[in-house]
């Protein structure tokens, strides 16, 4: 049976814990949680909002922290990532989330193939590092959406493919990095090499430039949502969407009641 879970990323309320709860009163499913300014929850919270999040039947991933370049021209910088990446992994693990997302790299002067081969080694090293210390999550590196960053749909892919790793796939990020164009078809036929059997996302509307993206917008404008639903539905994926919108709680609900209007009943 399809299951398509939606929610916000971080909080709607004034803590983590306080917005689990309220995500299942909204009636939706899923929370990312938002380490973008830095890892800065103990175990002893994960482990408390990971059995609210399971006593509720709501769904957790971690986003890590935005401060993160694997390709540095700084050896010191790339063990920071790395080591934001862990503390990142260590914490999703307590909260009982599957996926721990993050943004890769620059490519600065270096070559797409030299930045590729630095990112895969760093992330193979991480996932030692994960089995080592038992800990029950999964890398999902984002496709991104400046032009300047590691991170298109095809070195995603292939970086999931050669590492095991899995993937996030960030919409708006691939519609901003085509500079408005997307064909939803296309992505989820060239994801089907990794055999997923579940499809971690973000969404959102997004403005853009000529180099990438420039901000999230609300769900109002582009790229449309309507042909991803219409896509995911016909396709039966397993998948869950975070929104990343300014609103993020609102526009997940809006997706609901685009899903609900196409004929999906949410359990």
């Amino acid at each position: 049976m399809q299951t398509i879970k939606l929610g916000p990323a971080g909080s709607p309320g004034k803590s983590t814990l306080e917005g689990i709860g309220m995500v299942k009163s909204m009636g939706l499913h899923a929370v990312e949680v938002e380490f973008v300014r830095g890892v800065k929850m103990g175990n002893d919270l994960a482990k408390r909002c990971g059995q609210e999040a399971e006593k509720l039947g709501i769904e957790l991933s971690v986003h890590a922290p935005y401060f993160i370049n694997l390709a540095s021209s700084e050896k010191v910088k790339i063990k920071q990532s790395r080591q934001r990446i862990l503390d990142s992994c260590e914490r999703g693990h307590y909260l009982g989330a599957r996926y721990v997302v993050f943004h890769p790299a620059y490519y600065g002067k270096r070559s797409k193939e030299e930045t590729f081969d630095m990112v895969k080694e760093a992330v193979l090293d991480m996932q030692t590092a994960i089995e080592r210390n038992g800990w029950d999550v999964k890398l999902a590196p984002e496709t991104t959406g400046k032009h300047a960053a590691f991170g298109d749909l095809e070195e995603t892919i292939r970086l999931a493919k050669e590492t095991g790793c899995s993937i996030n796939i960030d919409f708006a990020h691939i519609f901003a990095r085509n500079r408005g164009t997307i064909d939803y078809g296309e992505i989820f036929d060239k994801l089907r090499p990794l055999k997923l059997r579940h499809v971690q996302c973000h969404f959102s509307n997004i403005e853009w430039t000529l180099k990438g993206e420039r901000s999230h917008l609300v769900l109002d404008s582009s790229p449309p949502f309507e042909p991803l639903a219409e896509e995911i539905l016909k396709r039966k994926l397993n998948i869950t969407i975070i929104s990343e919108s300014p609103v993020t709680w609102k526009d997940s609900l809006k997706m609901k009641k685009i899903f609900e209007e196409m004929g999906y009943r949410f359990r």
